[in-house]
């Protein structure tokens, strides 16, 4: 299943409608649960990633078309190869999905991997969905995977993830000035990272 593009952007993960406490999540928040992607996400999944206004908070890539069949077609060839489902996770809240996120580009030497979400349902945005739902997969990524660092990048034209990120404890390390095509514009692709010993002074645990 491919993971996540930039910050916000997942391709394959949700859709339907999710029944209350049908799927048993792994990672629980204060807001949010996140679980493993299903079949039955897709359609909803769909509908996000044909959302220009989702996809441009995203970042990365022009907003493409992407048809349902398309979509599933990729979940199901992901399927077929078995095994674990990996570092992405569906977002649920209130009994839906409303989202995705994933830890990727790992790096085994260094102790680090890079970090996407995507909150597709636009009811859920501004209300701390997205913050709940970074802090708990910094807590796996820190707890669970022992790395010692966790890295972003932002579209300088989404201060709602910037701040979402910034709450959680990542810090501006740097900017591309001018780097990403968005909208008819240049804009600026912000860099943020959060390591180990400053995730644990937040959360008051041992590093």
């Amino acid at each position: 299943m491919e993971q996540m593009i930039r910050v916000i952007k997942i391709r394959v993960a949700t859709v339907g409608l999710v029944v209350k406490g049908k799927h048993k999540p792994m990672l629980k928040g204060q807001k949010v649960r996140l679980r493993a992607m299903t079949r039955e996400d897709l359609e909803r999944l769909c509908q996000f990633n044909n959302d220009v206004e989702v996809e441009l908070a995203g970042g990365g890539d022009p907003p493409l078309p992407q048809s349902l069949a398309r979509l599933q077609a990729e979940y199901d060839a992901d399927l077929g190869r078995g095994g674990r489902n990996g570092t992405s996770f569906a977002i649920e809240a209130d009994g839906l999905f409303i989202g995705g996120c994933a830890l990727f580009q790992f790096d085994h030497v260094a102790h680090r991997c890079e970090l996407g979400i995507t909150i597709g349902d636009k009811n859920y945005w501004g209300q701390g969905y997205g913050t709940d739902a970074v802090r708990v997969l910094l807590d796996y990524a820190f707890r669970q995977h022992n790395l010692h660092r966790v890295y972003l990048s932002v579209n300088s034209t989404n201060p709602r993830a910037i701040g979402a990120y910034r709450r959680s404890g990542f810090v501006e390390e740097g900017r591309l000035r001018a780097h990403m095509w968005s909208n008819g514009q240049y804009i600026d692709l912000v860099q943020m990272g959060i390591l180990r010993d400053e995730w644990a002074a937040i959360e008051k645990v041992d590093a």
